[in-house]
């Protein structure tokens, strides 16, 4: 699968504690479009996630789609937990309207609500329905291939 180029997001979600909420965010490169109608989405994380067992108690989640110029940021969300609460700190995020989940400036965003979840090997499938979604200026893509983040020209797709 190295040589299977995959866009790059940051997918967030939050856990209501006593002494108030607490975000995570984790970068993901399994974000896929599921249907039209109603609109879906998907992502794959691994079982036994902490980010997971927050997503489905919280049963909502975003996803921020990254750009050329969030590659710091990608590879900060892709390590553990704590080093991402120390990033997420830092970071310009705010609540979604729809769903209170983190939103990021980014290329584009979705707000979704969970539809459904399956164990598929060792990672849980989440679909999530969509409930708000935006998009910021355009800029070249971030994408993973290799085992390395790289940007994508809007003029090299078409």
């Amino acid at each position: 699968m190295r040589n299977f180029a995959t866009g790059v997001c940051v997918a967030t979600t939050f856990s209501d504690e006593t002494d108030g909420r607490r975000h995570d965010a984790v970068t993901v490169n399994s974000l896929t479009s599921a249907s039209l109608d109603p609109p879906l989405v998907s992502l794959y994380l691994r079982i036994g996630s902490v980010f997971l067992a927050d997503l489905l108690a919280a049963k909502k989640w975003a996803v921020s789609i990254l750009d050329h110029r969030d590659k710091e940021v990608a590879g900060l969300l892709a390590k553990d937990r704590q080093t991402r609460a120390g990033t997420l700190a830092a970071l310009a995020a705010s609540p979604g309207r729809a769903t209170g989940a983190l939103v990021f400036d980014a290329a584009s965003w979705i707000e979704c609500e969970l539809w459904d979840s399956f164990d598929v090997g060792d990672h849980t499938l989440v679909v999530g329905r969509v409930v708000a979604m935006g998009e910021g200026p355009r800029a070249p893509a971030l994408v993973f291939l290799h085992g390395r983040f790289h940007a994508i020209s809007p003029s090299i797709a078409g």
